[in-house]
């Protein structure tokens, strides 16, 4: 009897992909309120440079001679717009968050799971298969009332700041995978975070009005310790290992999940309580993360 062990191998890094993102919705969705208990403390953009750069460091700590050989064996193209997408949607996302309400952002950032395929098709050529529609509009209707029936009375320069978020994740996600077959995930994670730490210097020089980190407790600092090994380090090596088994398009529907592990972990966190029509979105949108994962592409894998 024949065994269809090249089959069973796709199928099996799939899942492990799929359990990746959804743990990377996990931390980010922990990460959002802890992130909101430290901004209570100190200023954004100082907060920014020191995630980044000790996240950086303790990348290079442990993993100096594989990053030294991985650019080694790469170009800089390889990386590079990547690297800038991924720092770049994260400073816009708190320039949003500092300019509107934070449904506002949240809904707007969704629609990266819209962008990611139409950038794919565009750059790559990838087809979307229709089977994905009604999943990617119902995901969308859960968006919207998981995020406070979307809130968009206006729109201004801090939802201009969200939506650029959205489509420079769309980016990272679409680019990185192109990357990643010539870049290893750990090499990619790192210059990720070192363009998120120098994006990070400019803005706190040009727009943070200076360095201060006055009236830091131990909790603040374990905070950002979270920021720095749970969202940077964690969260972009997950994204890029993903990306190496399943198609940027799939990923970006299943971070919607992000969300409401980030309303969950607020109620556990800030006590913050979400309403029923907010409850029913939540529910929707993890129903459509099920169901996407059900479904078969033959360039799975």
């Amino acid at each position: 009897m024949q065994t269809n062990a090249p089959d069973t191998a796709v199928a099996d890094r799939s899942r492990l992909a799929y359990g990746l993102i959804l743990t990377q919705s996990v931390v980010y969705g922990m990460g959002d309120p802890i992130t909101k208990l430290v901004y209570r403390v100190l200023p954004v953009y100082p907060v920014m440079v020191v995630r980044y750069l000790l996240a950086l460091a303790i990348l290079l700590v442990l993993f100096r001679r594989r990053i030294a050989a991985g650019l080694r064996a790469c170009r800089v193209a390889d990386w590079l717009l990547p690297s800038l997408c991924m720092g770049g949607a994260f400073i816009m996302g708190n320039l949003a968050v500092e300019r509107t309400a934070a449904t506002n952002c949240a809904f707007l950032r969704s629609l990266s799971s819209v962008l990611t395929p139409l950038l794919a098709l565009a750059v790559f050529r990838k087809r979307y298969s229709w089977r994905h529609l009604p999943i990617l509009a119902l995901v969308l209707v859960g968006m919207y009332l998981l995020c406070g029936l979307g809130g968009l009375a206006r729109f201004g320069a801090g939802e201009a700041f969200a939506l650029s978020q959205a489509c420079l994740l769309a980016g990272s996600l679409v680019f990185s995978q192109r990357s990643l077959n010539k870049v290893d995930p750990i090499t990619l994670t790192t210059m990720m975070t070192a363009a998120s730490a120098v994006m990070s210097v400019v803005c706190m020089v040009m727009l943070g009005g200076g360095w201060t980190l006055t009236g830091a407790t131990a909790g603040t600092w374990a905070g950002i310790l979270y920021q720095a090994v749970g969202c940077t380090i964690a969260g972009y090596f997950l994204q890029n290992t993903a990306l190496k088994y399943i198609p940027s398009r799939r990923v970006s529907l299943l971070q919607c999940a992000a969300p409401v592990m980030t309303a969950l972990f607020s109620r556990l966190i800030l006590g913050e309580r979400l309403t029923a029509a907010g409850i029913g979105g939540g529910a929707l949108i993890l129903a459509c993360v099920a169901a996407e994962i059900m479904i078969k592409d033959k360039d799975d894998g």
